[in-house]
């Protein structure tokens, strides 16, 4: 298990990515699994980035965690900012026409799509968001 914390703004989403990849690589996690979890990875992060502090700037931690027979992958996603749940908003309806849809709930729908398991706390004034993947 490693970690990164990063200041959470945008300019350091490669360095995010960066991270988790060469976790994910030096594993032997396949390419498809690692396009998935890389996506899923990139739209929580930006949404730390873009509400968790707003408008100021705090950190987010990063924990990534890959073993196991089959393959687990195990990322946690850690800020102090505002409380804030993403399984609690309600999922976008795809089956409206693109005008007719409210604006946001793409992301964490495709985040739900591509990952097993998604969990959310909140803990000693910490969000708290695991994604899970196995291989």
């Amino acid at each position: 298990m490693k970690s990164i914390t990063v200041d959470a703004t945008l300019e350091n989403l490669e360095k995010v990515q960066s991270f988790i990849e060469q976790e994910l690589e030096a594993s032997g996690c396949p390419v498809k699994a690692m396009m998935q979890i890389s996506m899923a990875a990139e739209e929580i992060y930006v949404n730390i980035a873009h509400y968790a502090y707003k408008p100021g700037i705090g950190k987010a931690t990063i924990i990534c965690s890959v073993e196991g027979n089959p393959l687990q992958v195990i990322l946690e996603f850690l800020d102090n900012g505002r409380p804030f749940d993403p399984l609690a908003v309600s999922e976008a309806d795809t089956t409206l026409p693109a005008g007719e849809r409210k604006i946001g709930g793409l992301g964490i729908l495709l985040v739900k799509k591509s990952m097993d398991q998604i969990s959310y706390a909140y803990k000693g004034g910490q969000n708290i968001l695991t994604l899970k993947k196995t291989i």
